[in-house]
């Protein structure tokens, strides 16, 4: 764009000359010689005519946007009046709008208002608005004043206000602003409150879960406010009208029961919960735990036809499912029961939920799943190894986060999977097998060839805070003690590993009479034995069981950690600390029928007479290895 010139004509010699005209003459008093110096080109040229015309424009221009805003302002006011007016004139207008009053002082927090004030408000909403609740409740500022007198009134009031709603849960339901009032409802609500809302509800909750507004009162009502029997009922509703007429005579039925004594049955049942997640999930609603729920009914009875209807109305929002337990149970079936191609699609979907996946109590589950059924595990590692590879010790220092990672090392071992989870697990393992073919032993073993150079190269870069955590001590307690992970390391692997051992090692060195050192840490104390005893605790059998293939561990380690943390020195202050001598006797088991530990035996026997086995210091290390000693 070209730049802007200025409006005013330059004069110059030459247009005079041609037009023989006169220049013009500047007159100049001598008192003004230094303000004309000052002046611009502009300022010389400049017609005072044009001045004074623009001066007016500029006064004009401010009148007219001083008159244009008096204008708005007055039209603003009267659109005001005329819309109090129009409010005035509706059914119960003037109650209304005298409520609103009275609930302004109500409604307020800052400071908040004595309990006998706020009752006194109360009752003044309350003595007006008692014969017109159903006026109120579907428009958009009264219904918070509703709200309002929900929260504040004793149990007789609100009761008293349910039952005038009665007959408008539904339509409460659908509403934009009446949705929130029958939450507060059920949130402030007695017993008998819910129940009443529940009972009119009823009938209308696959209806419901396809209204926009409709399917978060139904959520809400499901997840926070029914008990375990009125879920129940809520969910027999989504089989079909029969069983919603007819809920009392089917109270007790599961939807195995029916399906396996009636063929017709079952494909109804199939036919409505299919429709019913169908239109929820084109709703948005894939979310919802209530849907889930039905999802679950689902999958109890679905045949391999609609598994992979499933799988492909949902696979795009695979993410959805996996933070509830009905949701999980859903993901882990379709995930167990998938073809490989289904898998990939699935895979593809989770991968940019990896980190909350793997963190949460039920995504947790489905991402073991995962591990334990897809085949192609060099899918499973270029999916997931970039996420690894950043969170790698936020998982191991979380509860859930590590379970994945000791699977990889131990299998499903008892000691971090709790029985129902390990039957959970196994019944998808069960599931899989007409689709997934590789032992599960092999596909484990793979699983872990591809992840322990990650593992241990992240572990060694952060040892130390995996080291001040117990879980995470534990961590690489297993991650140390593993013949099938050293059996899966090639040399590169074996270097890192052999590094880590190293770097523990090394952390428990300096005085362990300062209170920081790491051997006050019960749980590193833990590891550090497990490193010189080179096994682990069978708990059944009462006995370590030696590692076979790990090298470097035991013996070898034991005459490490002697000549390079522990010696002549500083010996029997090891022993003579109550957390440190159990380290002590851990090295005498370690090396005292072996050559290499003569020093260490010759040392002992050297300042046997200074152990401190008194009964006042209660070191039961110290008397344990006296008792060795002699």
């Amino acid at each position: 764009m070209a730049p802007t010139t200025s409006k005013k004509r330059s004069v110059n010699s030459q247009d005079f000359e041609a037009k023989n005209i006169k220049k013009p003459r500047i007159s100049v008093d001598s008192s003004d010689e230094d303000n004309l110096d000052n002046m611009s080109e502009d300022d010389l040229d400049a017609d005072p005519e044009q001045e004074n015309e623009k001066d007016v424009e500029e006064e004009e221009g401010a009148e007219n946007d001083n008159f244009v805003k008096q204008e708005s302002s007055s039209n603003h006011a009267e659109q005001k009046r005329l819309l109090k007016e129009r409010k005035l004139q509706r059914k119960s207008g003037s109650e209304i709008q005298h409520i609103k009053h009275i609930w302004e002082k109500l409604r307020c927090k800052s400071p908040p208002l004595p309990k006998n004030i706020r009752d006194k408000l109360s009752n003044e909403i309350w003595d007006v608005a008692k014969d017109k609740i159903s006026d109120l409740v579907l428009k958009h500022d009264a219904s918070r004043i509703v709200q309002t007198l929900v929260k504040y009134s004793n149990k007789e009031r609100r009761e008293q206000i349910v039952l005038a709603l009665k007959g408008k849960f539904y339509l409460l339901a659908t509403s934009s602003y009446g949705k929130y009032l029958l939450v507060k409802l059920l949130h402030y609500g007695s017993r008998n409150s819910k129940q009443l809302i529940i009972n009119e509800l009823h009938g209308n909750l696959r209806k419901l879960m396809r209204h926009r507004e409709g399917a978060y009162v139904v959520e809400d009502l499901y997840v926070l406010y029914a008990t375990n029997e009125q879920r129940q009922q809520m969910i027999r509703e989504f089989w079909g009208s029969e069983y919603a007429v007819f809920r009392d005579e089917h109270s007790n039925l599961t939807i195995e029961n029916v399906c396996n004594k009636s063929v017709e049955k079952r494909n109804i049942i199939a036919r409505n919960l299919i429709g019913t997640i169908a239109a929820s999930v084109e709703k948005g609603s894939t979310g919802f735990q209530i849907l889930h729920a039905a999802m679950r009914e689902m999958i109890k009875i679905a045949n391999q036809k609609e598994i992979n209807e499933m799988i492909e109305l949902l696979h795009e929002q695979f993410a959805e499912l996996v933070h509830t337990p009905e949701g999980s149970e859903v993901a882990c079936t379709l995930i167990a029961k998938a073809t490989a191609k289904q898998r990939k699609l699935i895979l593809k979907a989770l991968k940019v939920h990896a980190e909350e996946l793997i963190k949460n109590e039920h995504g947790n589950i489905v991402f073991i799943t995962l591990l334990l059924t897809v085949d192609d595990t060099v899918l499973i590692f270029k999916t997931f190894s970039d996420i690894v590879k950043e969170h790698l010790t936020d998982f191991i220092l979380n509860k859930y986060g590590r379970r994945p990672f000791l699977y990889m090392l131990l299998e499903l071992d008892g000691k971090y999977f709790a029985p129902n989870v390990k039957k959970e697990l196994n019944k998808y393992i069960e599931m899989s097998k007409e689709s997934s073919k590789k032992d599960p032993l092999v596909r484990r073993q793979q699983l872990l060839n591809k992840f322990a150079p990650l593992i241990l190269k992240i572990v060694n870069k952060d040892y130390s805070d995996l080291l001040s955590a117990n879980i995470g001590s534990q961590f690489i307690s297993e991650l140390l003690t593993s013949d099938d992970l050293y059996e899966q390391l090639d040399d590169r692997g074996k270097k890192q590993f052999h590094e880590l051992v190293e770097s523990i090692s090394i952390a428990f060195k300096g005085d362990i009479t300062e209170d920081e050192h790491p051997i006050h840490r019960p749980f590193s104390a833990r590891l550090l034995k497990s490193l010189i005893q080179g096994g682990k605790w069978n708990n059944k059998e009462k006995k370590i069981e030696p590692l076979i293939k790990v090298e470097g561990l035991g013996v070898k380690f034991a005459c490490k950690f002697y000549d390079e943390i522990v010696d002549s020195s500083n010996l029997l202050t090891w022993i003579n600390n109550k957390d440190s001598s159990f380290i002590i006797v851990a090295l005498y088991e370690s090396l005292h029928e072996k050559d290499e530990g003569k020093q260490l035996l010759d040392d002992l026997n050297s300042i046997k007479q200074d152990i401190d086995v008194s009964e006042e210091t209660v070191n039961k290390g110290a008397q344990l290895l006296f008792k060795l000693l002699n």
